[in-house]
């Protein structure tokens, strides 16, 4: 072999090596672009319409007063709920507001009882009433919400955690949305109260500013809000009442949204918005063992409606075409195939390539994905950020969440998977095992 030809030849093998490690990259690409990038655009698009709506146009006047009812899920927070009871009377809303505190398991849970008992003594204001409910014997968070939902009275029924607190103008925030007659619920933003406490707060402080608060938000104004959070979420009493309230089960909050949704194409007129500007305060998993307990059954019960109890449902007939095309693709893909194409293609490359290939392509990923993240962490900043200095110091942890995100989703990925084998959502720490033992087989 000549000189030429051998010089020909390292360069054809390199070229081929070199291509050849490229395949796994080259796939990767039609994902970011071909499913991340749309999402992204529907997000961006919808938070620019929400910033000019919001604080470019002239504000309506309106003198829609309604009475609301907020129920307050109360089972071991103690003197907490103090706090969550004082933020709703002190609301700045001029109408009538009814607190009804809901206390799960009075018994057992007498510190609660009677804090909540404290707190109605202390309200002294015309338009406030505080109405502390015992409930004896356990029912979990569904029985909970219903009872406070058969008391309520108010036109608006909110319901709240009791480790949650409202900015005072949280009422005023959300009652004008429902003087449309087409809103029959809407979402609240959340932020993390304790953020401060850990590094796994400050990650969750991130997921909850740009995922939710952000993603919500951009959603929310082309009607395609996955979720009303069990936390902080407003609804037409009556509409309410007539779809039967809570159900029984797990993932009460998402569960209640998919039946919601069930209404979309005998009312395509209807819509779920996002109150951006309504803000809660809530604490999150200080400990990464107290998150992983959390998620494992967050994402367990995504499997569980999807597949199980709403399977049946996911139908243009019933959800209406684009709502029905969104939760296929961003509902069912993006929270139950993703998590295993990730793993699949996460091994794949381990075990074929040298180590050399494995993390630069794994500086690749993270330089993309983090280069998206701190655009969107700008972007929400500029556009919806009504805490900009306290926002703008979570911007020192943002190199780590792209590391937090690759957990949380192999912790999906063991969720779905308990979910499957053992039907995970009949173990939810939600309610005891003999009311979910009741519940309807899936």
């Amino acid at each position: 072999m000549s000189e030429l030809d051998t010089i020909l030849y390292i360069f054809t093998d390199i070229w081929y090596q070199l291509a050849n490690h490229l395949l796994f990259f080259i796939w990767l690409l039609p994902l970011i672009f071909i499913y991340e990038l749309p999402l992204m655009m529907i997000v961006i698009s919808g938070i620019l319409r929400f910033h000019y709506v919001t604080f470019i146009q002239t504000p309506k006047a309106s003198i829609y007063q309604p009475k609301v009812s907020c129920i307050i899920t109360c089972y071991a927070e103690g003197k907490a709920v103090m706090s969550t009871i004082s933020s709703l009377i002190e609301q700045t809303y001029p109408g009538n507001i009814e607190i009804i505190a809901v206390v799960d398991g009075a018994v057992q849970n007498a510190l609660t009882y009677e804090s909540a008992i404290q707190s109605a003594q202390a309200c002294n204001l015309p338009n406030r009433k505080v109405i502390v409910l015992p409930k004896w014997q356990r029912g979990g968070r569904v029985s909970t919400l219903n009872a406070g939902l058969h008391f309520a009275s108010g036109e608006i029924v909110i319901n709240a955690d009791a480790d949650t607190s409202f900015d005072n103008d949280m009422v005023s925030q959300v009652v004008p949305y429902f003087e449309d007659p087409n809103v029959p619920a809407l979402g609240g933003a959340l932020r993390v109260r304790n953020v401060s406490q850990s590094i796994v707060t400050r990650m969750q402080a991130i997921e909850y500013l740009i995922s939710m608060q952000g993603g919500k938000t951009g959603l929310s104004q082309w009607n395609l809000i996955n979720n009303i959070s069990g936390a902080f979420g407003a609804f037409r009493r009556t509409f309410l009442i007539q779809i039967g309230g809570w159900d029984t089960h797990t993932a009460e909050d998402l569960d209640l949204t998919i039946r919601i949704k069930q209404y979309f194409k005998r009312h395509p007129q209807w819509r779920i918005p996002f109150a951006t500007l309504a803000i809660g305060h809530t604490d999150a998993p200080v400990t990464l063992k107290e998150l992983v307990w959390q998620r494992l059954r967050w994402d367990g019960d995504l499997l569980f409606l999807y597949f199980r109890k709403h399977w049946p449902a996911f139908t243009p007939k019933l959800l209406g075409f684009s709502t029905f095309i969104f939760t296929l693709i961003y509902g069912f893909l993006q929270n139950v195939l993703m998590p295993f194409v990730i793993f699949i293609y996460s091994v794949g490359i381990a075990a074929l390539y040298p180590w050399q290939f494995v993390v630069s392509i794994s500086l690749v990923i993270y330089t993309i994905y983090f280069s998206i993240l701190l655009f969107f962490y700008i972007f929400v900043l500029c556009a919806i950020s009504e805490r900009l200095k306290q926002d703008l110091s979570l911007i020192k942890w943002l190199p780590l969440y792209p590391f937090y995100a690759l957990f949380m989703r192999m912790v999906c990925l063991f969720a779905l998977l308990n979910e499957m084998i053992r039907r995970s959502h009949e173990e939810s720490s939600m309610a005891p095992w003999w009311v979910l033992k009741r519940g309807r087989k899936f």
